[in-house]
């Protein structure tokens, strides 16, 4: 169990970092973008790239904020119910949810690999989509793993992985 979650957090920081890096790139651009259109030649294909990068970093973020508790969580009536209730509602909601993203990344890579046969690329720029696809696919793996092992957490941890 501990080698699963050392590699979790391992994998997720790394998400976490690619995100960052994408984000920062995002912020690069954006900025880039603001001064050359005081000369009025804007950067070509500043929306594309925004585009793609967000979703990169939204994907990339997904498992290492689960994995800090840091989504909104309404949780005011599951509060109220027993420590036994809790657990196994947060044990139902970890492996719906972990299926849910892992037939996500599942199907967003199948469409990854379509786009990489079509060849499609960006109007704009002409960048291949596949690639930003791809990784959109891991993304959602990534926050998987994460409720696949918050899953496993509740049974083998007596106080529910708490």
């Amino acid at each position: 169990m501990n080698l699963l979650e050392k590699s979790n957090r391992r994998l997720n920081q790394a998400g976490i970092v690619i995100a960052g890096v994408f984000l920062a790139a995002m912020i690069a651009i954006t900025c880039g973008n603001i001064l050359t259109r005081l000369v009025w030649v804007p950067i070509r294909g500043t929306f594309e790239l925004m585009g793609f990068f967000g979703a990169l970093v939204t994907a990339f973020a997904l498992g290492y904020t689960q994995l800090n508790k840091a989504h909104i969580s309404v949780d005011i009536l599951v509060n109220r119910f027993p420590e036994k209730v809790q657990r196994v509602l947060n044990a139902v909601n970890s492996i719906v949810c972990s299926i849910f993203f892992t037939l996500a990344g599942w199907q967003i890579a199948r469409w990854a690999h379509t786009l990489k046969v079509t060849g499609e690329v960006t109007e704009t720029l002409r960048i291949v989509y596949y690639p930003f696809t791809y990784g959109v696919a891991v993304g959602c793996l990534l926050l998987a793993l994460v409720l696949l092992v918050e899953f496993i957490q509740q049974f083998a941890d007596r106080n529910g992985g708490r």
